[in-house]
């Protein structure tokens, strides 16, 4: 986000008194700007389309059109949206976020998230930098089922288009650090990581940071390769 800009969101959640909690917590510190609330995942998505905000905070579970089928709606290739999409739940990781982090969710989020957190995922999203820490994004791919036989090597195979460097970085943004902790471990600048992330992204045909986390999860260790 840019210096002194303030970020613009949609809060979607089908409970009036979670929408008002979150909107407060948003706009708690002046660096974000509730643009617009939605109560179902086809008011969500209109709303997107008509304010085109920055970050979309969307509720897993809701009535008529649920989180799944917007975050699908917006990831089209057509849709023309680009707002960020975290996504939230009362549940806490199931399928259902498995899915919305699949379908391309940047960042996955538990309601009873404290504020400082939420502010921070939201801030991270904003720049396309690391959205969960370290031991959130630990705490999400423990969760996850254990990829099948099929699906490693499929994932492995994609891997094989990354250059030594890219595979270095990779790594590291499995471990959930953002670009400036990345820089300092290979000795790169902020840029240059954003730069790599950015290629990887278009190689790997992933929506996001998250995505290239899971990827790296589902390929797992193999021998002496590349860290991931």
């Amino acid at each position: 986000m840019e210096f002194g800009r303030v970020g613009r969101v949609v809060v979607a959640d089908d409970e009036p008194v979670v929408r008002r909690g979150l909107r407060t917590s948003v706009e708690s510190t002046g660096a974000f700007h509730v643009v617009a609330e939605a109560a179902d995942g086809h008011e969500a998505v209109e709303a997107v389309r008509a304010h085109l905000p920055d970050i979309l905070l969307l509720d897993i579970h809701m009535p008529r059109m649920d989180g799944l089928e917007a975050t699908a709606a917006l990831r089209a290739p057509d849709s023309g949206a680009a707002a960020h999409i975290v996504v939230t739940t009362g549940l806490g990781l199931d399928a259902d976020v498995e899915r919305a982090l699949a379908l391309g969710a940047d960042a996955f989020l538990p309601k009873d998230a404290p504020r400082e957190e939420l502010l921070a995922a939201l801030r991270a999203v904003q720049e396309g930098d690391a959205a969960l820490s370290p031991p959130a994004l630990r705490s999400v791919l423990d969760g996850l089922r254990t990829p099948a036989a099929a699906q490693r090597r499929e994932a492995r195979e994609r891997l094989e288009v990354l250059s030594a460097r890219e595979a270095e970085v990779l790594g590291l943004v499995a471990e959930g650090l953002a670009n400036r902790a990345i820089g300092e471990r290979l000795q790169l600048t902020r840029d240059a990581v954003k730069d790599l992330v950015g290629r990887m992204l278009a190689e790997l045909d992933a929506a996001n940071r998250l995505q290239l986390a899971l990827l790296a999860h589902t390929a797992g260790p193999e021998g002496e390769g590349p860290p991931w």
